[in-house]
């Protein structure tokens, strides 16, 4: 049993195999949080609560004039709010019928289920009767009668719980929720750093580590989307966690737009950590009777470091948050004709790469952006989904089985949430656009954004996309979107609702995506916003795969893709080989390096495959027979980060759990004479059992200055390879990478 509810000593505990997590109703019916960490016994963890008298922190009318000490400002609560003695920073707070911001919310009950509940028009972690337990705590405010539901997921063998709430008016007047965290967590004692993904449009994800101080720091986003600049992943841990060792704690949401992560240090030197949808643009009306959903925080804690923590995240995301057909199927090899020649193509030029990708043993096509309406630049056409069969010089049906006739799949890119001002659908639907009545719009790529709060404008892209993959045979399908959100506004909601249009947003969004994958369950969906600007677990709910950046660039693919690795798998992450010079910074990086830090990702090419002369082409054959010989170690493997990325070299390695194997990784940043050894612990692997070392052959060895640097005999144990280590070989060309195999024994019988 996870959650045991002792009713003697009024406390909850919730138990995964390795983490513990406790909340307490105490005496005045306030529901404190006592701890979470490592797993404990059913314990009353409240003899942990320090209450002193901090002056000026008040206290509840019934404590009378001889209980100072108890104040909510300095208690840890399970969920707190706004205006009623806690000074902190809230996680919820609702402007009451008569203008007043005040709630307090007391323990009513508790209920206990098997299972795992779900949130109806929302991702969430599923999991089956046998493997989750759910939460139900009720809180009530008296006054007003507004209640909380604080949901709770336990998946055991996991060590994962996850939060959401359900707020419900069961007073007689209206009220209009302000503020609504899917999580609040206070943690009395421990000094922390918080792990966070900052970013820009082709540079995202990238770590930043600070100390937590006092006062209230915070990340998020009010551009519609998650965004490129702030990830709705983040992690606090002990200020001496590694990535081998110390207690660190995991928070992603699964949401698709505006949120905000707060993390504030007290004056008792308390910490509390908030999570949801960000206020400053939201406002929800609740009429009496009716109710409010949050979204999902999937919450992870690791007394074994960081990785630790990220391989939970990752087994997580994989076997609990995706979904579908394509959940576990083995993605094809694509390639995509964007870089090749963006929106400069006609279908002649389509087939001729095609041709020469299927000759290679490339196993899908995917056309990007320029195969629909009046659509030769980035300045009209969106919304108009039907294809230019002038410019393609055939029907996309034809097109699509050109492609199948060289034995490849047929993808195709959409970017269905926006609309040109210069398309028909806007002189059709001008209201359907994002925008305030009276006002110039501010345009992003000459584009607006598609008003997808509304069910007619749902209706209308589900309508057109699922005509276009009718009429053609399509088996991927992009979905991108390639601007932030401003000008909130829709013309479908009076001025008392306008607060509610952001969520109302991505509540569409995740209809339409959710009715196309299961009209089309063969058709692999890959989220994209600009590359990286949704990257998100709530996308990878309805699309298992995300392109992870526009920069194709490798070297600053290194640093996009360790900040990824800490909270998503390899098999979310849409890598691929593009051309030298880089398109994005000009960098001219071996081929070799480029497949590399591909394939740990989807894997794919992105240039124009006819310019390649026949040494490369033959390296590329041999590429595409590597990751698929590695796929499953890749895509499904245990993932450890071998170094940071701030040295001479990042490595990092793809471990199979059993420890059979692994695939040790290793890319230079640069050259210099005379260098410092690069050196490596390996880990994942069985101490007692003994491994081959195989330094793998990806191209560069046919000019090596090196005839092999690990011998034939190089037989090592798993306790060598993990505390004596590994070196890798020294680079001798610019950006040089290595991928190293190393494999078990099989016993003698």
């Amino acid at each position: 049993m996870s959650i045991i509810w002792n009713k003697e000593n009024s406390t909850i505990t919730l138990q995964t195999k390795n983490t513990s997590y406790q909340m307490k109703a105490d005496s005045q019916g306030v529901l404190l949080h006592t701890y979470y960490g490592s797993r404990i016994e059913d314990t009353d963890m409240s003899y942990l609560i320090c209450s002193i008298d901090r002056g000026f922190s008040g206290n509840p009318y019934e404590m009378g004039k001889t209980r100072r000490q108890y104040s909510l400002d300095v208690l840890p609560q399970e969920y707190s709010c706004f205006g009623t003695g806690d000074y902190r920073a809230s996680a919820l707070r609702v402007r009451n019928a008569d203008g007043s911001q005040a709630s307090e919310l007391r323990f009513t009950s508790a209920d206990i289920r098997k299972g795992k509940y779900t949130l109806e028009g929302l991702p969430a972690v599923y999991a089956d009767k046998t493997e989750a337990e759910t939460l139900t705590v009720c809180l009530r405010d008296p006054y007003t009668g507004l209640e909380a539901e604080l949901q709770y997921g336990v998946l055991e063998e996991l060590d994962v719980i996850t939060r959401a709430v359900r707020i419900i008016n069961h007073g007689n007047a209206p009220v209009v929720i302000q503020k609504a965290a899917s999580v609040c967590l206070d943690w009395q004692f421990g000094a922390f750093d918080w792990l966070t993904f900052q970013g820009r449009h082709a540079m995202e994800r990238n770590l930043q580590r600070t100390a937590v101080g006092h006062g209230i720091q915070s990340v998020g986003s009010v551009r519609g989307t998650s965004s490129h600049q702030y990830n709705p992943f983040s992690i606090l841990c002990e200020k001496t966690a590694t990535e081998t060792s110390g207690g660190c704690y995991g928070f992603s949401y699964l949401y698709s737009c505006e949120f905000l992560m707060e993390v504030e240090k007290d004056q008792a030197g308390q910490t509390r950590f908030l999570c949801g949808i960000h206020p400053d643009d939201f406002a929800w009306t609740l009429e009496p009777g009716e109710s409010f959903q949050t979204p999902e925080v999937l919450m992870a804690y690791s007394g074994e470091g960081l990785g630790r923590l990220s391989r939970i995240m990752h087994q997580t995301i994989r076997e609990h948050i995706c979904r579908g057909e394509w959940q576990h199927k083995r993605r094809p090899v694509l390639i995509n004709n964007w870089e090749a020649t963006y929106f400069n193509f006609t279908g002649e030029k389509l087939i001729s790469i095609a041709k020469e990708a299927a000759s290679l043993g490339i196993e899908l096509f995917v056309m990007d952006d320029g195969w629909f309406g009046k659509r030769d630049d980035d300045n009209t056409g969106l919304g108009d989904w039907y294809p230019n069969e002038q410019k393609l010089g055939c029907t996309l049906q034809e097109l699509s089985e050109q492609v199948e006739a060289l034995g490849m799949k047929f993808g195709i890119w959409f970017e269905p949430e926006a609309i040109s001002e210069d398309s028909g659908l806007y002189r059709q639907h001008p209201e359907w656009a994002v925008q305030i009545p009276g006002r110039k719009p501010c345009l992003s790529r000459n584009q607006l954004m598609l008003d997808i709060s509304r069910t007619e404008v749902q209706d209308y892209i589900i309508a057109c996309m699922s005509r276009v993959l009718s009429e053609a045979s399509i088996s991927y399908v992009k979905w991108d979107l390639n601007r932030s959100m401003c000008d909130k506004f829709s013309s479908a909601l009076d001025a008392r609702h306008q607060g509610e249009f952001g969520h109302r947003f991505v509540l569409g969004l995740y209809r339409i995506l959710d009715t196309l994958a299961q009209r089309f369950p063969h058709v692999l969906f890959e989220g994209c916003s600009g590359g990286g600007g949704r990257f998100d677990a709530g996308m990878l709910y309805y699309t298992p795969q995300i392109w992870c950046s526009d920069n194709t660039d490798a070297i600053n693919r290194l640093d996009i893709q360790y900040g990824t690795s800490f909270g998503y798998p390899v098999s979310a992450v849409g890598s691929h080989v593009s051309a030298v010079p880089n398109h994005q910074t000009g960098r001219k990086t071996p081929l070799s390096t480029r497949a590399c830090v591909a394939m740990s990702g989807t894997f794919g090419y992105e240039l124009d495959i006819t310019d390649m002369n026949d040494m490369e082409k033959d390296e590329v054959r041999q590429q595409i027979k590597m990751f698929q010989s590695f796929y499953d170690l890749t895509q499904y493997g245990d993932y450890y980060r071998l170094t940071d990325n701030k040295g001479s070299c990042t490595v990092w390695e793809h471990a199979d759990p059993d420890g059979k194997e692994a695939l040790v990784n290793a890319v230079f940043h640069g050259i210099e004479a005379n260098p410092e050894p690069v050196h490596i612990h390996v880990q994942g692997l069985k101490e007692q059992e003994l491994y081959k070392i195989e330094l793998l052959d990806t191209g560069d060895f046919l000019e090596s200055r090196i005839d092999r640097w690990f011998r034939e005999s190089d037989i090592l144990s798993g306790a060598a390879l993990k505390y004596a280590g590994l070196t890798i070989p020294p680079a001798w060309r610019e950006y040089q990478a290595f991928q190293i195999y190393i494999k078990r024994l099989e016993r003698q019988k």
